[in-house]
């Protein structure tokens, strides 16, 4: 299985991943680390990528879904996925499932303002929120509550068990 956490920046993809990949002994990857110099230059300036900027990207990281499935590899993908035509990019067979990490402008703006070193910056919300659209097919996820939580949260409705 793969799952591909999403949502817009501040929804805390990179440390549920990372903590769910711990809990289940699976791989772990971050999409933010896959983007082309270009991108990451444009977003630390705060301009906008367009559908072109990530063709690139999405490609990428469709293979690395791929040769997850491939080899049988159990992994977490953290990725926004703002827009059901890069989900269905990223759908590279049905072992893909899709968690989308929901919360509130509100909560969301304070998560940016808080975090530092990262070249997605709270001003780019707006363009985030705005480019969103929701996944109608996901397992939802509020996170108005702690990592552990939410990971306990996505185990249990994904009815997911450490690999040995």
């Amino acid at each position: 299985m793969v799952i591909l956490l999403m949502g817009v920046s501040g929804a805390g993809k990179t440390t549920i991943g990372k903590l769910l990949a711990s809990d289940l002994g699976w791989v772990f990857a971050d999409g933010d680390d896959y983007h082309p110099a270009a991108n990451v230059e444009k977003m630390k300036n705060g301009i906008p990528l367009i559908d072109a900027d990530r063709e690139s990207w999405l490609k990428t990281l469709r293979d690395l879904i791929a040769d997850w499935i491939a080899a049988g590899t159990n992994a977490i993908l953290a990725c926004s996925a703002l827009k059901q035509v890069y989900r269905e990019e990223l759908r590279a067979g049905p072992q893909v499932r899709f968690v989308y990490l929901k919360g509130t402008p509100q909560l969301l703006r304070q998560r940016l303002h808080e975090r530092h070193g990262h070249f997605m910056t709270e001003r780019m919300l707006d363009s985030q929120l705005s480019t969103l659209e929701e996944p109608g097919q996901a397992t939802v996820v509020d996170i108005d509550q702690s990592p552990a939580q939410i990971v306990g949260e996505i185990r249990t409705r994904l009815e997911l068990v450490r690999q040995v």
